[in-house]
């Protein structure tokens, strides 16, 4: 017999992705290996571009773990849209990331944010979610880091 709820909960949370952690670690030798490792941990990554007022002109949000860079936001004032700064961005958090031993990135984007951009800088679509949400396309891209 269950009893089923639906709330938010921040110690269930916390004591269901600890299992979880153990279950996966336990299922996967890759995992396992990481356990205790600097690898384990994901480390936070962030590029900032301020004009020269100290307004923030751009930025890149994102995390290494293991040998993969996630980005999580990129993004670039309309003001400097077209300057090439959302490729420096990238291009800097690349660099720091292949300096942390990364060898891979990911990201995702909306139809209507950057997927070009991203082709451009030698990232590849590897997944497309259509409708996510309701009419927007979202794609997962990837690039090998040299």
């Amino acid at each position: 017999m269950f009893r089923i709820e639906a709330e938010v909960d921040r110690g269930r949370r916390d004591l269901l992705r600890s299992r979880l952690r153990d279950a996966n670690t336990a299922a996967s030798p890759v995992l396992a290996a990481l356990r205790g490792t600097p690898g384990e941990r994901e480390v936070p990554l962030h590029v900032w571009a301020m004009d020269t007022a100290d307004g923030l002109a751009g930025g890149l949000v994102g995390h290494t773990w293991t040998n993969w860079l996630h980005i999580t936001y990129l993004w670039v004032d309309a003001a400097h849209r077209g300057t090439g700064l959302g490729s420096r961005l990238l291009a800097e958090a690349e660099r720091i990331a292949t300096a942390r031993g990364c060898t891979a990135a990911r990201l995702e984007t909306w139809d209507f944010q950057a997927p070009h951009f991203y082709r451009k800088q030698g990232y590849e679509v590897v997944g497309v979610v259509p409708d996510y949400p309701p009419g927007i396309t979202e794609y997962t891209l990837t690039k090998h880091l040299p």
